[in-house]
């Protein structure tokens, strides 16, 4: 039975009201590389207004959010060709019009959801825009030339939205209470989908499900829940000796490995794996997940995906330990003591399989990811099965921020210094997210027709 809250009720409503998305920047040089003509793109330096390649009028909507990792370069972008509807999509912007095909776009699926092509250098050969699923995207040729000299070296990762005037003018409580209510949102939401979950599969198998998809953070969320899907917890405690090379195999990670790339301690660690491995890799080989699948640029060194499949194992070793952590009086403090004490002898001192071997002890999960842990697993979990948690969830200290977050925190409030009293908490961060979701990424008019600014002024 989920907690009730008029709050998160409250917040329900004004969300079914409507949804609500994201953009300099550097010195410009003579011929600005493609880094600054993106973000004088992403400034409005171009203007607004264009032709397409085929010669149809073509208005940028909203810029989006300049994406700083792997991916189109504007994700959640709008534009609206030949006064027709709006299309909504990412943007990718490219110094040459080959640089689609040579680049790798046309067969990547992170691609698919492009509505336009920007480039600087059209080549003489005639170029097609083209997708994995051969759809035909929009060209736009930019003139740096045309450019104005005057260049701002801000660059924010989204423009501030129209609610960050209202928001301004609000006391601190009044908008912590609309943060607090989309929290009570989003935290029943968690809980109702692990009640599901639970339903489906049983409360191990759901909880172990979900820590793995903590553990693979943003970056690998699907790979590490495939693997907990594909190799139960019951399937891991049968084969409790087995059970760490059975998850690095189905990672891909054993696949014929050449021990001699090894140093000594790493090659010993990788044989014993090898060695239980082999013998059911034939059977297991059509579960095994393709190199591809894992997404390794980006992460810090301590959140590489091998070391967190050790983290996993560990886990799964110490179940018991883990459910009657959840089960003490005070389940947030022994949930905590139980993940930071995890200890593995070659994970602990080890980054990754090629890395070499740290002189000082590393935390197999650290306090970082045990919050990230407590919000996403333990507190939701509370929630599906009524308890009222409220309090001390609200209470939980955030230990990181996030570009998601950033974004949110620009689009809402803008320069507004009292942005950072509103992060501190776990709570109040999944709050934002949530105000974000509903309603930044869910409006193609750039801020225009979006409810939240008035919806805010009557929220008391």
């Amino acid at each position: 039975m989920l907690v009730p809250s008029s709050s998160a009720d409250r917040y329900a409503q004004l969300r079914q009201t409507g949804r609500v998305k994201e953009r300099g920047l550097f010195r410009a040089p003579r011929n600005p590389n493609e880094l600054e003509l993106q973000a004088r793109w992403f400034a409005g330096d171009f203007g607004k207004q264009f032709r397409s390649t085929c010669d149809k009028a073509l208005e940028i909507v909203q810029f989006g959010t300049w994406n700083r990792e792997a991916g189109p370069d504007f994700q959640g972008a709008a534009i609206r060709v030949d006064d027709g509807e709006i299309r909504s999509g990412s943007i990718e912007f490219d110094l040459s019009d080959r640089s689609w095909e040579t680049h790798g776009h046309a067969i990547n699926p992170a691609f698919e959801d492009t509505v336009l092509h920007v480039f600087v250098n059209a080549t003489e050969h005639t170029f097609f825009t083209r997708t994995k699923s051969h759809r035909n995207i929009l060209q736009v040729r930019v003139d740096p030339s045309a450019l104005p000299d005057a260049f701002s070296a801000n660059v924010p990762l989204a423009r501030p939205g129209r609610c960050q005037a209202p928001l301004k003018d609000l006391p601190e409580e009044r908008v912590e209470s609309v943060i607090d209510a989309a929290s009570r949102f989003r935290l029943q939401r968690k809980a109702a989908r692990l009640r599901a979950m639970i339903e489906a599969h049983g409360r191990d198998e759901a909880l172990f499900q979900e820590l793995a998809a903590a553990l693979g953070y943003k970056q690998n969320k699907l790979p590490f829940t495939l693997i907990a899907q594909r190799l139960s917890l019951a399937t891991l405690g049968a084969q409790a000796p087995d059970a760490e090379a059975l998850l690095f195999g189905l990672a891909g990670v054993l696949e014929a490995p050449d021990l001699s790339v090894y140093e000594s301690e790493t090659r010993v660690y990788v044989r014993a794996l090898w060695d239980r491995w082999w013998p059911k890799r034939d059977e297991m080989q059509r579960l095994v997940l393709p190199r591809e699948t894992w997404r390794l640029s980006g992460a810090r060194p301590m959140n590489h995906p091998q070391r967190r499949l050790g983290a996993l194992a560990v886990i799964a070793g110490d179940w018991s330990g883990w459910v009657h952590s959840l089960g003490q009086p005070d389940a947030v403090l022994a949930v905590r003591d139980f993940l930071l004490g995890l200890r593995h002898p070659y994970w602990n001192h080890h980054y990754t399989l090629t890395s070499e071997t740290t002189a000082m002890e590393m935390a197999l999960v650290g306090e970082s990811r045990v919050a990230e842990i407590l919000a996403n697993v333990v507190f939701p979990l509370f929630t599906a099965e009524g308890t009222d948690a409220w309090s001390d969830y609200r209470r939980l200290p955030a230990k990181l921020t996030n570009r998601r977050l950033e974004t949110a925190i620009t689009r809402l409030f803008g320069g507004d210094p009292r942005c950072a009293a509103f992060v501190k908490t776990v709570a109040h961060q999944q709050g934002l997210l949530q105000i974000y979701e509903d309603f930044c990424l869910q409006d193609n008019s750039d801020c225009a027709h979006c409810p939240f600014p008035e919806q805010m002024q009557k929220w008391i």
